[in-house]
C-alpha cells in the first residue's frame, strides 16, 4: 500500500491510459485493462500491459490485490487528486502558474457554448462569494 506522505508521481502518457481504464471500470486484471486498452486506445500487446502495470505498482500509481488466483489491480490515488496534480504542474509549466492565463488561452481557443459559459458564470460566483 503507498504511504500517504509518498509524493504523487507523475504517470507517462502509457500509464495514464491505465489509470483512466481503472477509473472509468474500476478494479480490473491485467487481462481486462489490456481489452480496452485495444478496444478503445490502441493495439497493446498482453505482455507490454503485464509489464507496464508491475512498473506502475511499483511506482506506487497501483495498488496488487493478490489474495486471490488473479491478480487484480486498481489506482493507487483518487482519478481527482491525480488530475489535479497534473493539472498544477501544468498551469505551473506552462502558464507560469496563472489559472487565468490558461483559461484565457482555453476560451480564446475553443467554441463555447451558451450553456458551458453560464455553467462557468456559476462557478466565479461560487468561488466569490467563498472568499
Amino acid at each position: 500500500m503507498k504511504k500517504e506522505n509518498q509524493e504523487l508521481q507523475e504517470p507517462t502518457r502509457s500509464e495514464l491510459e491505465i489509470l483512466q481504464v481503472l477509473w472509468k471500470y474500476g478494479p480490473s486484471t491485467v487481462r481486462t485493462v489490456n481489452d480496452k486498452l485495444n478496444e478503445e486506445k490502441r493495439e497493446v500487446q498482453y505482455t507490454s500491459t503485464l509489464k507496464l502495470m508491475q512498473i506502475m505498482v511499483e511506482k506506487g500509481l497501483l495498488v496488487r490485490d493478490e489474495s486471490q488466483m488473479k491478480h487484480v489491480y486498481s489506482p493507487a490515488t483518487e482519478e481527482s487528486k491525480t488530475k489535479s496534480f497534473l493539472l498544477d504542474k501544468f498551469v505551473d509549466t506552462m502558464y507560469n502558474g496563472s489559472p487565468s492565463s490558461l483559461m484565457m488561452q482555453l476560451l480564446g481557443n475553443k467554441k463555447t457554448s451558451k450553456k458551458e459559459l453560464e455553467a462557468i458564470k456559476e462557478l466565479l460566483k461560487k468561488m466569490d462569494k467563498g472568499k
